[in-house]
């Protein structure tokens, strides 16, 4: 076999990769030295700015295969056609923690989907629950910075996390979620995906319709209880990385089956609650779930800083046919996933491999910055419009235009008749069985308990009173025993 020669950067070849230039045998290192400043320069720059939000992840490559014909519903060509595939990418995360956290903890787990379609990236950017705990992006920042280390200790503070909760109410639902049962994943394969917000759909002949995005696991659903979940972490801190990649390298590649639910976009404006909050789920009586396709992971990546840790998603990552809803959380979220990857991998992170388009090299007037390695020909101009062969706008929209009316500035949501932030939570907690509520109950007093404040505790208790009278009354009287122990 031939010998691979050692290089620098630039492709010379290195000649002594053990010794560093010095003024004599024991003299000062030298400055002429390039090949051990190129070393320790790239050494100090391999670790990029982590996601502020879902840094701890894993992900894995396979396809999206559509097995029922949703023509009727949108014109998206990757959807368009009984047996079709479409190549994808699947990044699974943590959402609290950083880089280093471990994977087995009570916490939303990231679930975004990149398809490699044939007019371009779709990325659906979703979690595995089908709710969130705020509805308007301006929360967000302090409500990440109250789940983040708190910057005096230094840890995460039940005080901070809990005290975020009580004062906003419309998270009762999603910490009913997060604290029930499903809160921690056996593993990424056995738990399922939901796009959470309300999108748009639009078929061929313009009408409308918006959809929420179910992936159902077909490995069936595997939960932990905190005390697996701590044993867990402690034999291997990376255990759903662990067991994705040795799934799929034994060729047990796990899938996932798409459903959506479909509201022509007439009925949204007098539906009983806001349907593009975040913070509800549409029931299932009055809009189905109707099957899409199959999604399956067969391929690791072969370096996962270049592909899982480099890998930018982005909710405004659209095709034909799909398209925003008015959810705030989704419109904010539009702005915040793409600037977020421009801030860590730069304005050109879109010509990275993991991120790059399949079918066709984007052609578009952006020119230049860090990492360039996308240009045309020497003739090709670099503005528009112009009189030379560039690429032109097709001017068909991609989806329907959403409406908008009434005086700029801030405002509260539209009433509905059951908009309120607490009757969702009692249905899903009446749903659950005698063991589940148990469960919960104790989860949610395990944290609410070690609270220093009375009047924070008081504001949460009376969020799950509200939700239901024999939930509010069996979390307070788990937290007063344990504050009495």
């Amino acid at each position: 076999m031939t010998q691979r020669v050692l290089t620098t950067e630039s492709g010379a070849p290195v000649a002594d990769n053990q010794n560093s230039a010095t003024a004599g045998a024991g003299g000062p290192i030298l400055l002429q030295d390039g090949h051990l400043l190129e070393k320790l320069a790239r050494f100090n720059r391999e670790r990029i700015p982590e996601r502020v939000v879902h840094a701890r992840g894993s992900g894995a490559y396979g396809y999206f295969e559509v097995t029922d014909d949703v023509t009727a519903y949108t014109r998206a060509d990757f959807l368009s056609e009984v047996g079709r595939r479409t190549e994808t990418f699947l990044r699974f995360s943590t959402v609290a923690d950083s880089l280093g956290g471990a994977d087995a903890v009570r916490d939303p787990r990231g679930f975004a989907v990149k398809f490699y379609t044939n007019e371009g990236n779709y990325d659906l950017v979703g979690n595995n629950t089908p709710v969130f705990f705020i509805k308007d992006p301006i929360k967000f920042p302090e409500f990440i910075h109250s789940q983040k280390r708190d910057p005096f200790t230094g840890r995460q503070e039940p005080d901070n996390v809990w005290d975020f909760w009580a004062n906003s109410p419309e998270a009762t639902h999603q910490i009913t979620w997060l604290m029930g049962d499903r809160g921690i994943p056996a593993s990424y394969r056995h738990m399922n995906g939901f796009g959470s917000h309300t999108y748009q759909w639009t078929n061929a002949a313009g009408d409308a319709y918006f959809v929420k995005y179910h992936f159902k696991t077909n490995q069936g659903v595997r939960s932990l209880s905190a005390d697996q979940a701590a044993e867990l972490v402690g034999k291997d801190a990376n255990s759903h990385q662990t067991d994705l990649l040795q799934a799929i390298e034994r060729g047990m590649n796990p899938s996932w089956t798409l459903y959506v639910q479909l509201m022509p976009a007439a009925e949204a404006a007098d539906y009983r609650f806001n349907p593009f909050d975040v913070t509800k789920v549409w029931p299932h009586a009055d809009y189905p779930l109707q099957r899409v396709g199959r999604l399956v992971l067969d391929r690791n990546p072969d370096n996962v800083f270049a592909e899982v840790e480099q890998a930018a998603f982005s909710p405004n990552n659209f095709v034909p046919g799909i398209g925003p809803s008015p959810d705030k959380m989704l419109q904010g979220r539009l702005f915040a996933y793409a600037d977020a990857q421009r801030y860590r991998l730069g304005i050109n992170h879109t010509q990275l491999p993991v991120n790059a388009p399949r079918a066709a090299t984007a052609d578009n007037y952006g020119r230049d910055g860090l990492h360039a390695t996308r240009y045309g020909s020497r003739h090709d101009k670099n503005y528009e419009p112009n009189s030379y062969a560039g690429p032109a706008q097709t001017d068909a929209a991609l989806s329907a235009p959403l409406p908008v009316q009434g005086w700029t500035g801030t405002h509260e949501a539209p009433a509905h008749t059951k908009d309120d932030d607490f009757f969702q939570a009692g249905e899903l907690y009446r749903l659950m069985s005698a063991d589940e509520k148990d469960r919960l109950i104790a989860n949610i007093a395990g944290g609410l308990s070690q609270v220093s404040r009375d009047d924070v505790i008081e504001k949460n208790l009376a969020h799950f009173h509200a939700a239901d009278p024999e939930y509010g009354k069996r979390v307070e009287e788990a937290v007063r025993a344990l504050r009495e122990d």
